[in-house]
């Protein structure tokens, strides 16, 4: 990986992206009027190009960048605001001033309706294991403007932390987060995904049998896992299923304590 400017630029611009350049570890490459398919071919890897209004991850070899975007959770919010149901809260039940840990953050949609649902009060830390995905989503969660101001505050409100998910709940205290959440669909969504299929190899999620016992140990309420309507790992690990009709991926959740909140 290495980090390059848009193809018009400023010297501000310039020292931003050698200031992220410095912080993700990585060499800053000056673009030279090359194309960055030229300046990827000199030195043959990935890139992000910082440009004025966006950055942008170009896989080698790729044409299409991929950046940061909402994606769903735009029109899962406009139908939150209208009072219609969401599958992922329903299984959630995330509450004002809850506090959530989206394990497996990716494209940060899930993320960014748990921050709506926990409101102003709440807390969502979005732990992301690839540092380029989650610098992308950190950038990009705080300076996208939906046109929407409860979305924009939602997502402007995320915390994201980039660690691998398990060393991440090693670390948090005993019951300090009222909802754990992991999305392992993250590999095959990627794949369905135009433009970035290529990025499934920045996926490095899983479920483990040690991950699941860190969730239950750091969970006040519940664990909630979204994945394939025909996985095994919600019988694996106990979930109770949310079965969706015609839909590809169903919720399953780990309840803990029982209350209004379950």
């Amino acid at each position: 990986m290495f980090v390059t400017t848009a193809g018009r630029t400023t010297p501000g611009m310039v020292q931003e992206a050698k200031e992220a350049a410095a912080e993700l570890g990585v060499p800053f490459h000056p673009r030279k009027s090359l194309s960055v398919s030229s300046l990827q071919e000199q030195w043959r890897d990935d890139c992000i190009v910082y440009g004025k209004n966006r950055l942008e991850l170009f896989l080698y070899g790729e044409n299409s960048p991929y950046f940061f975007h909402p994606n769903s959770a735009a029109f899962r919010i406009k139908r939150l605001m209208r009072g219609e149901p969401d599958p992922f809260l329903e299984a959630a039940r995330i509450e004002p001033g809850d506090t959530v840990a989206d394990c497996t953050l990716g494209l940060a949609s899930d993320s960014i309706i748990a921050s709506y649902a926990a409101g102003p009060s709440g807390k969502v830390t979005g732990v992301e294991g690839n540092p380029f995905l989650a610098f992308l989503a950190e950038k990009g969660l705080k300076s996208w403007k939906s046109g929407v101001r409860e979305m924009d505050e939602a997502m402007a409100r995320i915390e994201v932390v980039s660690a691998l998910s398990l060393d991440f709940l090693k670390g948090m205290p005993d019951q300090s987060a009222d909802i754990v959440y992991f999305d392992p669909m993250f590999e095959e969504k990627l794949l369905d995904s135009d433009g970035i299929k290529e990025l499934a190899k920045f996926a490095i999620y899983g479920l483990s049998e040690e991950l699941v016992e860190e969730a239950k140990r750091v969970a006040r309420k519940r664990i909630v896992m979204k994945d394939h309507f025909r996985s095994e790992r919600f019988g694996l690990f106990g979930f109770d299923v949310f079965r969706r009709k015609s839909s590809k991926f169903h919720f399953g959740v780990l309840k803990k304590n029982m209350s209004r909140h379950n």
